[in-house]
């Protein structure tokens, strides 16, 4: 009998503490449960709240005008240059600027596009050193453009005509330079054989033949052959007797091919963009580098710069840092690549002002001629 309600007392026993366990989890599962919930509301909140910040933070922008200068035809570089928009604005967002309109256009002349970095109507232009040099009162230089490089890079004529022909090159470089090529004619090939010889030509040596040179504001095409000329001859090209003015290297290059002019100024890698209308268009029946010769090199030209307007209510520092961020971004992607190619740029890097002072002696030169004249 003891034994049976010690039995019945132990069941009762574990029955209470069952009972007492089972009291007990309920409320905890309950708690834990409304806990997770809390948490997962918080944790949508929280996230919420960072979404809206980082929107927030960015800065907004109405309007950011880039012009380009007219180095091609205008509605080839619109047609090239429309990715770049959305480039541009994906770009700038990450970096903390969200843009609402990117407007590309190509002035009229690049004086025009200096003159609106100036003014601040333009933001942004994509500009040569010697505009850039022109207008650096009311423009900063922000990027130079890369390129591809050249086999050859030297100082020496001989150089250039004994490496021949010029390749393209894998580096990447910041400046190119402008040769003075001879062509076939008679006194084209005097004054190649005498610089192959290695003989110093003279100044009634190139005084004595027909020149091709372009406008004055052309830095392969004027500005650095006229250096070169001030620094070995000291004259300038406005001495020279015989010197027509090309409208475009294709039509100075169809002019060296007949034999109108001798000497043609141009930038270091012409022949290669000209070697086949050399023996198309041009009817030629040697290769442009049988028929050709560099007599003169220049000094290197830096390339073509991001310049942005000191004057433009947008273009602080921060947008600055951002907006350089933004195209060396762009010019490190395949599809950034294939829209700057139509200025031939590979890429861009940093630039400094003093990078372009070869291109503000050169220009202060001109000037001086121009008004000694």
């Amino acid at each position: 009998m003891k034994k049976s309600i010690s039995l019945m007392l132990t069941a009762a026993m574990c029955a209470g503490l069952l009972a007492g366990c089972a009291g007990k989890t309920e409320p905890a599962a309950a708690t834990t449960a409304a806990e997770a919930t809390t948490a997962a509301e918080a944790g949508e909140t929280e996230k919420a709240a960072e979404d809206t910040t980082a929107g927030a933070e960015n800065k907004k922008i109405d309007k950011l005008s880039i012009a380009f200068v007219p180095s091609r035809e205008p509605g080839e570089i619109i047609t090239a240059t429309e990715p770049l928009k959305e480039m541009l604005t994906k770009e700038l967002s990450a970096l903390g600027y969200d843009v609402a309109n990117v407007d590309i256009s190509v002035g009229t002349s690049y004086e025009a596009v200096g003159e609106a970095l100036s003014a601040g109507t333009a933001d942004v232009g994509l500009i040569p050193g010697g505009t850039y040099v022109l207008y650096d009162d009311g423009a900063d230089v922000l990027l130079t453009a890369t390129r591809d490089g050249l086999s050859i890079d030297s100082d020496s004529a001989k150089d250039w005509n004994d490496q021949a022909p010029t390749e393209a090159s894998d580096k990447q470089t910041t400046s190119y330079r402008a040769l003075m090529i001879a062509g076939p004619s008679e006194k084209g090939k005097e004054l190649a054989a005498k610089v192959n010889a290695g003989e110093e030509l003279t100044w009634e040596d190139v005084d004595g033949v027909n020149w091709s040179v372009m406008g004055s504001s052309s830095p392969a095409g004027y500005i650095y052959p006229s250096l070169w000329l001030q620094e070995n001859f000291e004259k300038n090209i406005t001495a020279l007797s015989h010197a027509v003015q090309s409208d475009s290297y294709g039509s100075a290059f169809a002019r060296l091919a007949s034999g109108q002019v001798d000497v043609l100024c141009t930038y270091a890698d012409a022949r290669r963009d000209y070697t086949e209308k050399w023996t198309s268009e041009y009817a030629m029946s040697n290769s442009i580098w049988e028929d050709t010769a560099v007599i003169g090199v220049t000094p290197a030209i830096y390339n073509d710069t991001i310049s942005v307007s000191k004057t433009s209510p947008v273009m602080d520092d921060d947008f600055r840092q951002a907006l350089s961020d933004a195209f060396i971004n762009i010019g490190n992607t395949e599809e950034g690549k294939e829209v700057i190619a139509i200025y031939s740029h590979n890429g861009y890097q940093p630039a400094e002002a003093s990078d372009y002072d070869s291109e503000r002696a050169a220009q202060k030169m001109i000037q001086e001629l121009n008004s000694a004249s």
